[in-house]
């Protein structure tokens, strides 16, 4: 396994777990991007990207981010795709019902992530990313 690979497993290990507290593997000038959802936006540092996951969190119970496949794109990237959990605290809505997979692009340098781009619908990330789309793939 890569040391790529090695730094962005236990990440989701503890997201899987609804553990969202660390940032030791963020780059201390990490940007995080949500590329899609009901709040697309950036944020700059360790501090403003807390305060993004805060509102996310914040939105939900129980919310978790699982790591179904994790894909090298090359030496500085790793595409994890993911299905999230939760239930909407003001709607009761369970994320399963509507569209719990998404993906991830980490951006990894010098054993810190330098940017974490993160998308909802993992067909709209594939789309952004110039790959061939789960819908695509299932064609005839």
């Amino acid at each position: 396994m890569s040391e790529n690979l090695d730094l962005v497993k236990p990440i989701y290990a503890a997201w899987e777990q609804g553990d969202f507290s660390s940032s030791d593997w963020a780059d201390p000038e990490i940007e995080f991007v949500a590329m899609d959802g009901t709040s697309p936006g950036k944020a700059k540092g360790k501090a403003e990207m807390a305060v993004s996951w805060r509102e996310i969190l914040n939105a939900w119970d129980d919310f978790r981010t699982i790591a179904e496949e994790y894909r090298e794109l090359d030496d500085e990237r790793i595409l994890v795709f993911t299905r999230n959990t939760g239930r909407g605290k003001a709607s009761s809505l369970e994320l399963a019902d509507v569209e719990p997979k998404g993906a991830n692009l980490l951006h990894i340098r010098d054993g810190k992530v330098t940017r974490l781009a993160a998308w909802w619908n993992r067909d709209r990330a594939l789309s952004d990313l110039g790959l061939a789309t789960e819908t695509d793939a299932s064609s005839p």
